[in-house]
């Protein structure tokens, strides 16, 4: 049985996320509001580190803590001097910088030596024995791949067979944006402090960072009190948007949603999208298609009100509508040019997916009644740049596509990112790899459109449909793993979470 309560939020993360170049401002600020020095605060760092290390591997007693030249370092400091007082066995290596230590780094330094702690330089052989490794290399404040001293140790902790435990970042992952442009430690955990980063849920952080947990230091109060740019959901989040229904509630209440698309021989394309709708609760879907996807759709879901495209067709179901959903399956011959052209002038809440993202690229306008869903190649197409171009930085791509295109982009991947026209951004931390497969962005695209005609803004279908849409592939890979999941699969698992109130029954 899949286990809601896990989904609902299995680490107890913060739900804001801050960018890089806050953070130092942050600690400043909350260690001033709490009366205590920057280095009372590192100090806090390091004793959360020791004790979750203990907790997760209380029998482990062989540590090696790899400390770089900066308050990353410091931290390794702290967690070394605990441990050797705590009666481990300890051995610490240090790379070493030009230029001094910051201050509170050193000062944890020099309390690691006068408790009798030795320094070893990085070139030093291992212990042969090690039950544990502890990285405390390289922080926050990295912004290119290591250099041959930290990629090197890089690069021995991951050949190595004890696991890692990551000190507020894998070392090698930028915190700004998740990209790994050189070497990274692959952690089984890691613990984060003050302030989600969002390098550690986009981009490559979920193949890096392991199970991640989050400290306050204690600024929890002061911290509540602040409002971060980025927003952070899980399942969850979903009972702000969806509330349980009346009772008298009929389907004329719940959105009446167009979805455009399906040429010949992509049928299953705008089938999914159409399914996904009315799985999500949209209370009518209407289908145009291509004539020769009549039968089939008709009779995979009989409660689809599926008709042949035509110019008529287009102009009836567009004054029908509250939603309109195009793209999936479109193609891009004159088909789905002229039905595209149609759909343009409605001034209705609509989404743009799939192939409409395409034809978008190549006669791109700005809009605010829309939502696009571009995965990071059509993304690629519609910035007129190269696909590493954005995956190297999916915020701010995301912000690129908005100032480009209005209205809301979702950039999907790996935390998905939704970001508005007016400023909002928000990263979808739900998902995993087995949503790497055909016709999962024509159900999200589905989702979407319902939630949107079910009242909800686009920015928040946007957000809570992404949500619903990763919390789904959750539950059907706790069931059945990751490898071999359908977009079709979903629909098994997705109902329990567009009703949410299930979320919080106990089993």
């Amino acid at each position: 049985m899949t286990n809601l309560n896990q989904l609902n939020n299995p680490t107890s993360l913060p739900y804001s996320v801050w960018p890089v170049e806050a953070i130092a401002q942050l600690e400043r600020e909350g260690a001033d509001a709490m009366g205590i020095t920057l280095f009372e605060l590192m100090q806090r760092a390091g004793e959360a580190a020791f004790t979750r290390i203990r907790t997760l591997w209380p029998d482990k007693q062989r540590w090696l803590i790899l400390c770089g030249h900066g308050n990353n370092g410091g931290d390794g400091f702290i967690v070394a001097r605990l441990a050797k007082s705590a009666g481990l066995e300890v051995t610490l290596i240090a790379c070493e910088g030009s230029k001094s230590l910051p201050d509170e780094a050193n000062q944890a330094r020099e309390a690691w030596l006068n408790a009798g702690g030795e320094i070893h330089a990085p070139e030093t052989a291992w212990p042969e024995q090690t039950d544990l490794i502890v990285d405390a290399l390289l922080g926050t404040g990295l912004n290119r791949a290591p250099g041959e001293q930290y990629a090197q140790l890089i690069d021995k902790a991951n050949a190595a067979s004890a696991p890692v435990f990551a000190i507020d970042i894998p070392s090698g992952l930028v915190a700004a944006n998740g990209t790994t442009p050189g070497s990274v430690i692959n952690a089984a955990h890691t613990l984060t402090f003050i302030a989600l980063k969002p390098g550690l849920l986009t981009g490559k952080a979920r193949d890096v960072v392991g199970q991640l947990h989050f400290h306050a230091l204690s600024l929890d109060g002061w911290l509540t009190g602040q409002t971060a740019p980025v927003a952070r959901y899980d399942a969850s989040a979903l009972a702000r948007w969806l509330p349980p229904r009346k009772p008298t509630s009929h389907k004329g209440d719940h959105g009446k949603l167009v979805i455009i698309g399906g040429d010949h021989g992509t049928a299953g394309a705008i089938r999914m999208t159409g399914e996904a709708a009315l799985r999500a609760g949209a209370g009518l879907v209407r289908v145009l298609t291509h004539k020769d996807n009549l039968t089939a759709l008709l009779t995979a879901r009989p409660e689809l009100m599926v008709q042949e495209l035509s110019a008529q067709a287009i102009d009836e179901a567009l004054e029908w509508a509250d939603v309109i959903v195009i793209g999936p399956g479109l193609g891009q011959r004159n088909w789905g040019k002229e039905a595209l052209k149609k759909v343009k002038n409605s001034a209705k809440p609509m989404l743009w997916d799939a192939d409409a993202l395409n034809l978008l690229a190549i006669n791109g306008d700005k809009r605010q009644n829309r939502v696009i869903t571009p995965h990071p190649g059509e993304a690629a197409r519609l910035l007129n740049v190269k696909t590493s171009e954005i995956e190297s930085d999916r915020l701010l791509a995301a912000q690129n596509l908005v100032k480009r295109y209005g209205g809301v982009v979702v950039l999907k991947g790996a935390g998905t990112i939704i970001a508005s026209e007016t400023g909002e951004m928000a990263i979808a931390d739900v998902g995993n790899a087995g949503m790497a497969t055909g016709g999962m962005g024509d159900v999200l695209s589905g989702i979407i459109g319902s939630l949107s005609g079910q009242k909800l803004s686009l920015y928040d279908a946007a957000c809570a449909g992404c949500v619903a849409h990763g919390a789904a592939a959750q539950a059907v890979s706790q069931r059945l793993g990751t490898r071999g999941m359908l977009a079709t699969d979903l629909f098994s698992e997705l109902y329990l979470f567009v009703n949410p109130e299930i979320l919080n029954r106990k089993e």
